[in-house]
C-alpha cells in the first residue's frame, strides 16, 4: 500500500452560522434566567465536537480513502475494482441528504462538511458515495490518474 497520496485535502467545520446558532443558544442560555452551568457544559461540549470534526480524503495507488475524525479512527478505502464510475458534481446537500455530516438517503452516503461540490463514486453492488470536496476536479483527475494500470 502506498502512502504517499496524489491528492489529499481536509475539511472543517467552519461555517459561521454553526457558530452563531450556538453562540445564539448560550447568550439566550444566559439571559434568560438562572444559569445552568450544566446546559452550558453540554453546549461547550458540542462547540469541541464540532471543532474538532474534519474530513479527510486522499487518492492513493490502491484506491480512495476517506476518514470524518474522530468518529472514522482509520481511513475507510474504497479500492479501485469496486469504482464502476466516478464523478465531480455539485450536488444539492439538504435536498438530497438533509444537510451535511455523515448523511444517509436511500442507495447512497455521503460524507460532507462544506459547500455543495464533492465526487460521486459509484460502486457495483454497495451503496453510491458521495464525498465532498472544495476542489472536486482535482479530486476526480486524481482519481483518474491514479486508477489507470
Amino acid at each position: 500500500m502506498d502512502t504517499d497520496p496524489s491528492f489529499a485535502e481536509q475539511q472543517r467545520f467552519r461555517q459561521w452560522w454553526i457558530w452563531a446558532l450556538l453562540g445564539g443558544v448560550a447568550l439566550l442560555m444566559l439571559l434568560a434566567g438562572p444559569v445552568t452551568w450544566p446546559g452550558l457544559a453540554v453546549l461547550g461540549a458540542i462547540a469541541l465536537f464540532i471543532y474538532s470534526l474534519r474530513l479527510r480524503t486522499e487518492v492513493r495507488s490502491d484506491g480512495v480513502y476517506y476518514r470524518l475524525w474522530p468518529l472514522h479512527r482509520s481511513f475507510r478505502r474504497i479500492g479501485w475494482a469496486e469504482i464502476e464510475t466516478y464523478e465531480a458534481e455539485t450536488y444539492r446537500p439538504i435536498r438530497e441528504f438533509g444537510g451535511w455530516g455523515i448523511r444517509w438517503a436511500p442507495g447512497k452516503i455521503a460524507y460532507s462538511v462544506s459547500g455543495n461540490r464533492g465526487v460521486r463514486i459509484e460502486r457495483a453492488g454497495e451503496p453510491t458515495v458521495l464525498l465532498g470536496s472544495q476542489r472536486p476536479e482535482a479530486f476526480a483527475a486524481a482519481i483518474e490518474a491514479a486508477s489507470r494500470p
